[in-house]
């Protein structure tokens, strides 16, 4: 049974890579430039690209099962490409953002929304793994709080369960390689809701110094954020973060009850990347 990673070099795709060689399952992963991927030794590392499905067909040749990373605008001759090559399960990296309402007309919830269609409809089984809110995502702070010790972002008292990449990776892994997750979609949060000041908060004792939190108005951050992120999705984080300042965020408890273990808080994810930080 081999299992395809595509995405491998990413925060999550990496962790999935690994986590299924330590369980000893025949990996094969894909990446752009297989020379540079810094991927393990033992992974079958194959030359392709989502964007360009007709790089897929080699590195699809044999395998059962793919971790999937989702690129709406490729999804219909991936899906092609894979039934014809015999995959039985695709295990997507989907999103929290799918299943709200509204999904088909926010920028964020429609590109994950196409491709969950897109596997719906398809021959092969599938798992959909709805992570929130990356911890990850505070890697955009990271060179202003080396640099400055200091975080700008809006909404400070926003809301969020920020959930770790190898808590995501950990479900996907055990969808990959036990029974009983077909057609099923699991939504993932960290275990805490938390301010944005307050993951401020947790990086500063992380890297041992204070860390400030200077909060940008709306309006700024959508000049600043539009130079190179397509408007529809400015609006829409910025629309989410509003809505999160006026409640605390949703908690699922599915990392536990897929892995056996309690999904690991934001103070964790700070710990494991202090370097990134100092």
């Amino acid at each position: 049974m081999t299992i395809l990673v595509t995405g491998a070099t990413g925060n999550v795709g990496r962790n999935v890579v690994e986590m299924l060689l330590a369980e000893g399952a025949p990996v094969r992963a894909t990446s752009r430039v297989p020379e540079t991927s810094g991927l393990p030794a033992e992974a079958d590392v194959r030359a392709a690209d989502l964007t360009r499905p007709e790089t897929l067909a080699d590195a699809l040749s044999g395998v059962d099962k793919v971790y999937l990373f989702p690129e709406p605008e490729t999804v219909g001759a991936f899906v092609e490409l894979a039934q014809g090559a015999g995959v039985r399960h695709v295990v997507l990296l989907s999103s929290l953002s799918a299943k709200e309402p509204g999904a088909e007309s926010d920028a964020i919830g429609r590109r994950h929304v196409l491709v969950e269609r897109a596997l719906e409809a398809s021959t092969m089984d599938w798992t959909f793994v709805r992570p929130g809110a990356f911890a990850a995502n505070t890697l955009q702070w990271a060179k202003s709080i080396r640099e400055e010790g200091v975080v700008r972002a809006p909404y400070a008292n926003a809301n969020i369960a920020p959930v770790h990449e190898k808590d995501i990776a950990a479900v996907a892994v055990r969808a990959l390689l036990d029974d009983g997750h077909a057609k099923k979609a699991y939504e993932l949060t960290g275990p805490e809701s938390l301010t944005q000041l307050r993951q401020v908060e947790l990086i500063a004792e992380a890297v041992g110094r204070p860390v400030r939190f200077d909060e940008l108005t709306p309006e700024q951050t959508r000049e600043q954020m539009s130079r190179w992120v397509p408007q529809g999705v400015v609006d829409s984080l910025l629309g989410y973060l509003a809505e999160a300042e006026q409640r605390t965020a949703e908690i699922f408890d599915i990392t536990e009850k897929i892995t056996g273990r309690r999904a690991r808080t934001f103070a964790d994810w700070a710990a494991d990347h202090v370097d990134d930080f100092r």
